[in-house]
């Protein structure tokens, strides 16, 4: 196993700054390595669940964007998306299953080359309340979404694609490679 130390780096691609994590093994290599990130697509009687960002503090601060968050050291993706969903949203989860991973390096509205791995989660219980990350939770008919430009990061894309498996039923997790 390699060990390594993190820091937080920049990387210019394309004349756009990414955030990066920087590591140096310990046969003294260096490496720019990728976030892990997880969002949730939680739909209840056909409708969906999306949060307001907060503005002036969050990329793409008063856009839409479904639930999720970065990993926590140590944290398996199906853990992570449990504790998201908790902070962001007071909801406790009933059952996740993996729709879909995001490899894409150059997504939509990010600052952060994140690998993002979606599940679709069925909540049970509202036990807690959203942290100061959401301003607001807001269930949106699946007919009746918010247009394109009023979602942050590529959202809208994951959502049209939910909305594309529902008609058409494929084997899940879908890859994005």
């Amino acid at each position: 196993m390699r060990k390594a130390k993190f820091c937080r780096f920049f990387r210019k691609i394309n004349e756009k700054l990414f955030y990066m994590i920087k590591c140096k093994f310990e046969n003294g290599n260096e490496a720019l390595l990728r976030h892990v990130t997880v969002d949730s697509l939680i739909v209840k009687d056909v409708k969906l669940l999306l949060e307001l960002r907060a503005t002036g503090k969050l990329l793409e601060g008063g856009k839409y964007a479904l639930p999720g968050g970065h990993l926590d050291r140590d944290e398996k993706t199906s853990q992570g998306i449990m504790r998201e969903i908790k902070e962001e949203t007071g909801y406790e989860v009933k059952n996740t299953k993996l729709f879909f991973i995001n490899t894409n390096p150059n997504r939509k509205g990010e600052d952060r080359q994140n690998i993002t791995f979606v599940y679709l989660v069925e909540v049970g219980e509202k036990t807690g309340e959203s942290d100061d990350e959401v301003e607001a939770l807001e269930w949106f008919d699946l007919s009746n979404l918010p247009g394109e430009e009023k979602i942050a990061f590529d959202h809208y894309e994951i959502i049209q694609r939910y909305l594309e498996y529902l008609k058409n039923k494929v084997n899940l997790p879908i890859v994005n490679d």
